[in-house]
């Protein structure tokens, strides 16, 4: 049977640049594999993708590595510690509040990984994490930025970018829970794009007959996505200017918080971004750094060990102020960095890989070494193209507790003991009557019903208002 026209035009496209191997067992293909690599290959721009396997991988002569003489600690907004910075606080909740109430900020969730490393199989967000309700990830969003809508008397939208592996499963979770409780209208999916993956080589690797290893572009890919989707000019049609960005990994983050709405708008920033204190030298977080200038984000593995045990005068770190992927982005900022022909757009970076590939001989082949790459996108290199840039202390308690692996450090348990803390904190500060300290290494396993409150301000009015105030005792949901 003769290629279709459409099918030759691809094979000479491909031919052009190295890339026809692609084509190697297309004869061999049924009509519904043929018509999926048609589809897939459409997708795939060989343009850019040369241009990166000719930077990325078959350029071989060093490039110059970071001068670190020119470095030091970013500055950021610390949490407050006396009356004077309390009232510079105070005074960004009360701006926040009314960007908030006027329409401005969305929500924002990068949710296209998998539950592989929790041995769950499905979308990292559908995964339970409620210590008591067992509610998912993304319900406990949900009910966040559902109390904020409520509390701040508007309507916040809720972008999701999934990716290609789970989109239609994400979708099906939020319509079997009748999208917990959003209106459908309010939501908005979108897919991360692929790129293909290439052996050491340059060349395409094939992981079946008719198909194409790809991997999603990283979560700087994001941006051009938002771009790419339609998202952006949705943004602007309905008066939103502030995007509130969050990994669906964290169930602790404040999804809409005022206050760091309220610091972004007075300092017109284009990019914010939350900090956390390091709790010892080696914790495996990025940190926020000035190089020549800019503030940037160096990963802990580049920043030399001299660098990570350095002290300040008063004793603490001097590099502290660990990335936590908590930002708010303007949204004319976000355009401009997802425009694919912009010449601001984030650079790729390369990451090698084991890659399962499909040889003609021996058909499916597993590595135990790297043989590939893949190339992906890093949302904090939008930190030194910001015009004006700014970053707030949080508390990590309040902040930051990952899902990342089965068990041990940032572990579903680890995850679920800092959400009944945090819960138990708040309670002490009503002065409720609690058999526990949120310090204690066994606590009683209290959980926070979000739609009651957002946060602990808005738990301390919420509570207050209550003619009853409820027993708390283990195994209590508060606010139900």
């Amino acid at each position: 049977m003769e290629m279709s026209q459409e099918a030759l035009e691809l094979k000479s496209y491909f031919q052009s640049y190295g890339q026809g191997h692609v084509f190697d067992y297309f004869e061999q293909l049924n009509a519904d594999q043929k018509d999926q690599l048609i589809e897939q290959l459409k997708g795939i721009h060989l343009e850019e993708l040369d241009g990166l396997i000719q930077t990325h991988v078959l350029k071989t002569e060093a490039t110059g590595g970071m001068d670190y003489t020119q470095l030091s600690p970013s500055n950021y907004i610390p949490y407050p510690t006396n009356d004077e910075t309390q009232a510079l606080w105070d005074e960004a909740e009360v701006i926040g509040k009314q960007a908030i109430k006027g329409g401005r900020v969305a929500a924002f969730t990068v949710a296209g990984g998998q539950g592989t490393r929790l041995g769950f199989d499905g979308p990292k967000g559908t995964f339970e994490i409620a210590p008591i309700s067992r509610k998912s990830l993304f319900e406990v969003f949900a009910d966040k930025i559902s109390r904020a809508s409520e509390r701040f008397e508007t309507r916040i939208p809720w972008f999701i970018m999934t990716s290609q592996l789970n989109h239609q499963a994400t979708i099906e979770l939020f319509k079997d829970h009748a999208f917990f409780g959003f209106d459908p209208e309010s939501i908005h999916f979108f897919s991360q794009e692929l790129i293909p993956s290439v052996n050491l080589q340059g060349k395409i690797i094939l992981e079946e007959q008719g198909k194409i290893a790809m991997a999603p572009n990283g979560h700087g890919g994001s941006l051009r996505a938002l771009s790419k989707s339609g998202s952006i000019e949705r943004m602007r049609e309905q008066g939103i200017d502030i995007l509130s960005y969050f990994q669906v990994d964290n169930p602790m983050i404040s999804c809409i918080d005022p206050t760091f709405v309220g610091f972004h708008v007075m300092n017109q920033s284009e990019l914010s971004s939350k900090m956390v204190a390091k709790t010892y030298a080696s914790e495996k977080v990025g940190l926020f750094c000035n190089y020549k200038g800019r503030d940037m984000i160096v990963e802990y593995s580049d920043l030399p060990q001299s660098y990570q045990e350095q002290l300040a005068p008063d004793g603490a770190l001097l590099y502290n102020a660990g990335n936590v992927a908590v930002h708010l982005f303007d949204r004319d900022f976000i355009e401009r960095l997802g425009n694919e022909s912009s010449e601001e757009k984030l650079a790729f970076h390369k990451a090698f890989k084991k890659i399962p590939y499909y040889d003609g001989e021996k058909g499916m082949l597993q590595t135990e070494q790297n043989n590939g790459v893949k190339f992906e996108m890093f949302v904090f290199d939008a930190l030194p193209k910001a015009n004006h840039s700014i970053i707030v202390e949080g508390l990590r308690e309040d902040t930051f507790s990952p899902v990342k692996n089965a068990e041990g450090v940032d572990s579903p348990q680890s995850c679920k003991d800092a959400m009944s803390r945090q819960a138990l904190r708040w309670l002490n500060k009503v002065e409720a009557q609690v058999n526990s300290d949120p310090s204690d290494e066994t606590i009683v396993t209290v959980e926070m019903n979000f739609r009651f409150a957002m946060d602990e301000s808005d738990f301390i009015d919420q509570w207050n208002k209550l003619e009853t105030k409820p027993e708390i005792k283990d195994g209590c949901i508060i606010g139900e």
